[in-house]
C-alpha cells in the first residue's frame, strides 16, 4: 500500500474532535444507514489470552475495514492494550484512499457514539455531577466527549488503579473542573455515569441510581462481561445501538436475560431511534437510562470519512 495517505495518532486528533464526530455518526444515520444491517465483527483468538477483531462495513461512497487488536497483557510491557489499523477505500472501485491509526480512531468514535446518546438522552438543563468508572485512554475521551455535551459540576473518577484515578483527577483539573477520586457509591449522586474499562463483573450497586440519571456502559462486548448490573438494567429505559448487535454481544443484558430478570423485549431503542426523533430524549424521567455501546463497524466508517475529508489527504 505505499502512496497511500496515512492518518497517524497525531492527526487524528487535530482532524476531528469528539463533539464534530458525533455529528458525523448523526449525519450517517440521518442519511438512511441502517445499523441492523452492519455486519457483526470477526474475532479470533491470539496468544496471551488476546483478540484480534475485524470489522468491515460499507455505506455510500465509502467502504473501509477495521483490524483491531486487544492484548491485555500489553499495558504490562509498556504498550497499548488497542492497537490496530483503518484502510478507508472508496465505495465504488474499493481503490485505498487511506490508512488511519486503528487505536486513535476507537478512542475517537466511542466516546463520540456515547456523545451522540447523550445529546438525547441527558437534560440540558444546569450542570451534571459526573461519574466515570476506569482511567485508561477511553476515559479521557469520554471526559472529553461529555464535556462538549454538557456542564459539568463536577467530576469523581472511580479505578481500580489509585495512580491511574489521580493522573485523570489531575487532567481534569487542567480543564478547570472539580474533580476528585471516589469509590462506587458515587452514582447514587451522580447524573451522568460513565462505565470505560476491562471489567468483567459489574462495576456498583445499580439500586443507587437515581431516576432520571443517565449511564453509559462502553467497556465490552462480549455476552458474558457486564460492567453493570442486573438491577440497573431492568429498572432502567435501555438503549444500544443495534438491537441484532446488543442481543448478540452486550453482556450487560445477556447476563440479566439469561436470569430471567429480563426478556429480549426490554431494549427501549436504538441511537437511530432517538436521533431521528421517534423517541423522547431529555427531561424528567422515572427511571435511569441506560445506553449500552458495544462498538459498531459503521461507526468507524462513519468517523474514518469525517477524519479522511476534514484532513484533505
Amino acid at each position: 500500500m505505499t502512496g497511500i495517505p496515512q492518518l497517524d495518532a497525531a492527526a487524528v486528533a487535530r482532524a476531528l474532535g469528539p463533539a464534530a464526530a458525533a455529528d458525523a455518526l448523526a449525519a450517517a444515520l440521518r442519511g438512511g444507514l441502517d445499523p441492523e444491517g452492519c455486519p457483526p465483527r470477526s474475532a479470533i483468538g491470539v496468544p496471551g489470552d488476546g483478540e484480534l477483531l475485524l470489522m468491515p462495513a460499507a455505506s455510500g461512497a465509502y467502504a473501509g475495514v477495521k483490524i483491531a487488536g486487544v492484548a491485555p497483557g500489553n499495558p504490562a510491557r509498556g504498550l497499548p492494550r488497542i492497537t490496530g489499523s483503518y484502510l478507508l477505500l472508496d465505495g465504488p472501485t474499493l481503490r485505498p484512499l487511506a490508512l488511519l491509526d486503528g487505536a486513535a480512531l476507537t478512542s475517537l468514535r466511542t466516546p463520540a457514539v456515547s456523545a451522540l446518546a447523550l445529546r438525547h438522552l441527558a437534560p440540558a438543563g444546569g450542570p451534571s455531577r459526573l461519574v466515570i468508572f476506569g482511567s485508561g485512554p477511553q476515559a479521557y475521551g469520554h471526559l472529553e466527549a461529555v464535556r462538549a455535551e454538557r456542564e459539568l459540576a463536577g467530576v469523581v473518577v472511580v479505578a481500580r488503579s489509585r495512580e491511574g484515578a489521580e493522573r485523570l483527577v489531575a487532567h481534569a483539573r487542567t480543564l478547570r473542573l472539580a474533580a476528585r477520586t471516589g469509590t462506587p457509591q458515587d452514582v447514587a449522586d451522580a447524573d451522568l455515569v460513565v462505565c470505560c474499562t476491562t471489567a468483567r463483573e459489574p462495576l456498583f450497586d445499580g439500586r443507587l441510581v437515581r431516576p432520571g440519571a443517565v449511564v453509559v456502559a462502553v467497556g465490552s462486548h462480549e455476552p458474558t462481561a457486564r460492567e453493570t448490573d442486573t438491577a440497573l438494567v431492568r429498572r432502567a429505559a435501555v438503549y444500544v445501538e443495534s438491537r441484532a448487535a446488543a442481543l448478540r454481544e452486550a453482556g450487560d443484558l445477556l447476563v440479566p436475560e439469561a436470569e430471567g430478570a429480563i426478556g429480549p423485549g426490554h431494549i427501549t431503542g436504538t441511537l437511530a431511534d432517538l436521533v431521528a426523533g421517534r423517541l423522547p430524549g431529555g427531561g424528567e424521567r422515572s427511571c435511569p437510562q441506560l445506553f449500552k455501546s458495544v462498538g459498531m463497524a459503521w461507526e468507524d466508517l462513519a468517523v474514518a470519512v469525517a477524519l479522511y475529508e476534514a484532513a484533505a489527504v
